[in-house]
């Protein structure tokens, strides 16, 4: 059983934020030139899982990873609770529709795991039947793998609970982060550990073929590094190449 109090959720010490910041930098650099050959060749996509408690960071990842992407070929669906609709189907029904097509970068702020996450925490599931979830989502994630050579990367955003409290604090006492405050972030450090052990229960439950990454969180130019380090070792791992013309030059 995995443990996240054996994870820390600090910057490795030997790393400083100057030198991060300008790591994060060159990975962006090279983020954006395969994401280029992605989107031309248009054979494999991407699908980036971004998971974590309230407050973890999920939002200024994307902003700050992702900044550096061409639009044309990358999009972020933020996940909320379901609607009516939604709820009269089966729980990976909306997530299907989202998926990246050939060519794309899909970022889900948050994603399918909420349907086991807020079951756990609340008790609405039996173990037995969360257990039968993941098992359809281990069987999902390989299905779009195989059927559409979609790469799937799974990062959970790991602060810690006094992190937490100061970035709901600070929601609360910044006007220009006012906007970011919901009742619910209340309920939801209220809920901190329960959280947690939900997190735990997935990972030490899920199959290895998409493990994830635990990121320590609580310095967000660490988190910023670590993701998009992540993110370039899996495009290049891609073997990503642009198509070859079928019309050779001279013969226009």
């Amino acid at each position: 059983m995995i443990k996240l109090s054996e994870y820390s959720t600090e910057p490795d010490e030997d790393l400083s934020k100057e030198k991060a910041e300008e790591l994060r930098l060159k990975e962006l650099e090279k983020i954006e030139e395969l994401q280029i050959r992605l989107f031309a060749g248009k054979k494999k996509s991407l699908l980036i899982i971004l998971q974590g408690v309230d407050a973890s960071g999920k939002d200024g990842t994307v902003k700050k990873l992702f900044s550096a992407l061409n639009p044309l070929g990358c999009t972020c669906k933020a996940w909320k609770a379901p609607t009516q609709d939604e709820l009269s189907r089966d729980f990976l029904w909306r997530i299907h529709k989202e998926l990246p097509g050939k060519g794309w970068i899909q970022i889900f702020n948050r994603s399918h795991y909420e349907d086991i996450l807020v079951p756990f925490v609340y008790e609405s599931l039996s173990k037995d039947r969360l257990k039968e979830r993941l098992e359809f989502i281990d069987s999902f994630e390989e299905f779009v793998s195989k059927e559409n050579h979609t790469h799937i990367l799974k990062f959970f955003l790991h602060i810690s609970e006094e992190e937490q409290i100061k970035r709901i604090e600070e929601r609360l006492s910044n006007p220009e982060k006012n906007w970011k405050f919901d009742p619910s972030d209340l309920e939801a450090h209220k809920n901190f550990k329960k959280y947690l052990n939900a997190y735990e229960w997935i990972f030490s439950h899920s199959k290895d073929r998409f493990p994830w990454v635990i990121v320590p969180s609580d310095k967000k130019w660490y988190r910023d590094y670590l993701i998009a380090k992540s993110v370039r070792k899996e495009l290049e791992d891609m073997d990503l190449k642009y198509p070859k013309l079928e019309v050779q030059p001279g013969e226009i």
